[in-house]
């Protein structure tokens, strides 16, 4: 298991596991100085003291064979672990030089000793001087805080306001010294695995060149250096882009730091001091809290990060009630008291200032809650998957593959972005878009041309490979077999929506015939990776976590491009399950769902019928056998094979149902437009039948859900999960119950009320009472 990332948003909120974290890190740091240190002691003992050559080269052997690198992140690339095995590699080879009796060492300190010294000095060193730096500011602005904090309400209030800026100020330097601190562990954590190594390289290329007792052993090795060689200069390229993404992630942070927040499984958390009555008096100590309001738990942990650690143990209570406490009742600013039900008295907390105090007021209820609505993470884009979108790409890759397939750089050589555009504009024009027959101009040169490519992928609504199967991709490159990474991403390829799978295949069958010409172009599978990785792949929350993944996004997409007509051409090796024949017969008889434009997908994941399987049947009494078949046929007929009923992909989840911009003013109960009852029930719940009725005559969806019509408002019980992401919609848990629930007046949405508040639920995370 690797370091564990540092987050910038975790520099804002200073919390205990931010710590902990950093030190793991400063302690990586401490462990690679010291290495490098040695390393270098025991080169120049090699290059001066030649009478002990031997002892010295197999001591530096030795030396090597311990050290193991520690990479940030839950997993290592292909690329990675070549690297981090270099070590012992290089270890066993000295040993085997020492058995030829090598007598001298050229160079040694050019190539060996003078790019560590660097390192160390420049990267591990400017690292140390952060960290007194980043020491220093956190004192100083502990101290202002804790001084500030102690003044008393009663002094003026223009005093008051002086003292608060002043503490803005302070606090503003403290979280930027912070960033930089952090945006330089990271660096050096990342420059170590391609700026340590390769001059270890260096030094074993000129011993070859000098010794010619080493000629068979330096050909034995030649394979792997080659290797070692790619590996290094991929985790170069990688670390290029990475660090890019990481700088530019934190100068988002530094100018706006409250939107770049990391999801948190809290209601809130932050510093709180909480009043203690002690023999001598009252003190305030400081605690790092936390708050759910589903469980209405506070947890309450003493720390102080001038001294790192816990004063003492952690404290858990159940809300009561929460209530602002008075300025005049009390000499401390920013105060209010907290009940516990399984704590006696009342418990004083002071915030760290007026807007934290209202935050913590909010999040326990002790005044109505204000809900935010949450910023939609996808931006609107005028790009589609539709018939233009298709013609689109294809008319750039024929032009691509008829007048420039050779060009040096293809792909990654960036066009003019004002070109770039006007180009897209032209391709974008339905006027124009709608002349199949017509090829881009050859007045349009090639960059300019893979970059519109590229740009018309990224203004997609969401990535070509779906946000939602993101994490499975990840996890399936970071398998340890080949044959399993490309059978699992075999597998979620064909769980893709047809049109996204359809555009995915168009362009990796076009990037294999770039590839194959790479001697001339240059653009190997793996540069192929790095350009177009991030731009099928993205994340849906950019994270420094998510970024330190871009190098498994890569590898998803050289798998695709190796495996290209494997992947698409056949379908994965998953069998039929009886769940999924009883899901086929079950299907056969409703009547026609909507199209997914004018409802919801349903809950779980069943395979596509076909064409005449999706219209209306007027008689259901097909036979096991019959629905063997025609489920087998669906299989092999249909391109797209989705994923089993049960399955525990975590990234797989139930699907909202996205809400319509518009609605017709009075949709009639026949349309489809108009507002439906759920066409399903859970797996867990499946859809009622009658005691009469057998399993070739299933219950219509509607008499599964108005079992009485004389009551049309019900109680229903959430299966899932869901977050709120519009103010008219509700939040809630699994197993919660909802009063009143009956049809809205937006297609797969019912209403309901929960705790008084009437808001709309989406019907497939629901079941009826």
């Amino acid at each position: 298991m690797g370091l564990p990332a540092l987050e910038f948003s975790d520099c804002c909120l200073d919390s205990p596991h931010f710590r902990e974290t950093l030190k793991s890190h400063e302690a990586e740091l401490d462990k690679t100085n010291k290495f490098i240190k040695e390393l270098i002691k025991d080169g120049k003992s090699l290059i001066v003291a030649l009478k002990n050559l031997s002892s010295a080269k197999r001591k530096f052997a030795d030396s090597l064979n311990e050290f193991k690198f520690q990479c940030i992140g839950d997993a290592e690339t292909d690329d990675e672990m070549c690297i981090a095995r270099s070590l012992q590699e290089f270890a066993t080879v000295l040993r085997n030089l020492e058995d030829e009796r090598i007598r001298m060492i050229e160079n040694a300190s050019e190539v060996l000793i003078t790019p560590l010294e660097k390192f160390r000095k420049e990267q591990i060193g400017a690292a140390k001087e952060a960290k007194k730096k980043y020491d220093k500011e956190t004192e100083k602005y502990c101290g202002i805080l804790e001084k500030h904090l102690n003044l008393s309400s009663k002094k003026k209030e223009s005093q008051l306001q002086e003292a608060d800026s002043q503490v803005d100020l302070v606090r503003q330097h403290f979280y930027e010294v912070s960033l930089e601190y952090v945006f330089k562990v990271q660096e050096v954590q990342e420059r170590k695995m391609f700026e340590f190594v390769e001059p270890l390289l260096a030094f074993l290329q000129g011993l070859f060149t000098f010794y010619h007792h080493g000629y068979e052993l330096a050909k034995d090795f030649g394979d792997f250096k080659t290797q070692l060689t790619i590996s290094i200069q991929n985790t170069r390229n990688r670390f290029e882009g990475t660090r890019s993404e990481v700088e530019s992630l934190m100068k988002k942070m530094k100018e706006n730091p409250l939107e770049h927040k990391t999801i948190s499984p809290y209601t809130m958390e932050g510093y709180l001091y909480v009043q203690e009555k002690r023999h001598f008096g009252t003190s305030w100590v400081k605690h790092y809290c936390t708050y759910q309001r589903d469980s209405k738990q506070i947890t309450m942990v003493p720390f102080d990060q001038k001294s790192g650690g816990k004063g003492g143990e952690d404290e858990s209570v159940t809300l009561k009630s929460c209530t602002r406490r008075k300025t005049d009742s009390i000499e401390k600013r920013f105060c209010f008291d907290v009940e516990a039900v399984d704590r006696p008295g009342v418990i004083t907390m002071q915030a760290l200032s007026e807007e934290d105090r209202r935050l913590w007021m909010e999040a326990m209820d002790g005044r109505e809650p204000v809900y935010n609505s949450n910023k939609d993470s996808q931006s609107e884009g005028t790009a589609q998957l539709d018939s233009i979108g298709f013609s689109i790409i294809r008319k750039c890759i024929h032009a691509v593959e008829t007048r420039g397939i050779n060009e040096q750089g293809l792909y990654r050589i960036v066009g003019v972005n004002s070109r770039v555009q006007k180009l897209l504009s032209v391709l974008m024009d339905p006027k124009t878009a709608s002349e199949t027959e017509t090829d881009i101009c050859a007045e349009w040169e090639i960059k300019t041309i893979t970059s519109a490519l590229k740009t018309y992928l990224r203004m997609l609504p969401g990535p070509l490979m779906m946000y939602q199967f993101q994490r499975s991709f990840i996890k399936a490159a970071k398998l340890e077999n080949q044959e399993t990474r490309v059978s699992e991403i075999h597998s979620l390829v064909h769980r893709l929506p047809e049109k996204n799978r359809q555009m995915l295949q168009l362009l990796m069958n076009h990037l294999a015939n770039v590839a194959n010409n790479h001697k001339q172009n240059l653009m190997t599978v793996a540069n192929l990776g790095v350009v177009f990785g991030p731009t099928l792949l993205r994340p849906q929350e950019e994270t420094v976590a998510a970024i330190m993944d871009i190098k498994f996004q890569n590898i998803v997409i050289e798998i695709l491009i190796e495996n290209h007509e494997k992947i698409f051409n056949t379908l994965p090796d998953v069998p039929l399950t009886n769940a999924q024949l009883h899901l086929s017969r079950k299907k056969s008889g409703d009547s026609k769902p909507p199209s997914c434009s004018e409802r919801p997908l349903t809950l779980f994941h069943a395979m596509q019928s076909s064409e005449k399987q999706e219209q209306r049947n007027s008689m259901i009494n097909s036979s096991l056998e019959s629905v063997s078949s025609n489920a087998n046929s669906v299989l092999n007929s249909s391109s797209s094979l989705q994923p089993n009923m049960n399955s525990s992909d975590p990234d797989l989840d139930v699907v909202k149902p996205t809400r319509p911009n518009s609605l017709p003013p009075n949709p009639s109960p026949t349309s489809p437009l108009s507002p439906s009852w759920p066409m399903f029930s859970a797996p867990s719940s499946p859809m009622p039948t009658s005691s009469t009725s057998s399993d070739s005559s299933p219950v219509r969806p509607e008499e599964a859900v108005h079992e009485d019509s004389s009551t049309p408002f019900r109680k229903a019980k959430a299966l899932y999960a869901c977050k709120a992401e519009h103010d008219s919609e509700l939040s809630f848990i699994a197993g919660t119950v909802f009063d009143n629930v009956h049809p809205s007046q937006e297609p797969g949405w019912l209403e309901g009320t929960l705790n008084g508040k009437t808001g709309l639920i989406p019907e497939n995370y629901v079941e009826f009472l």
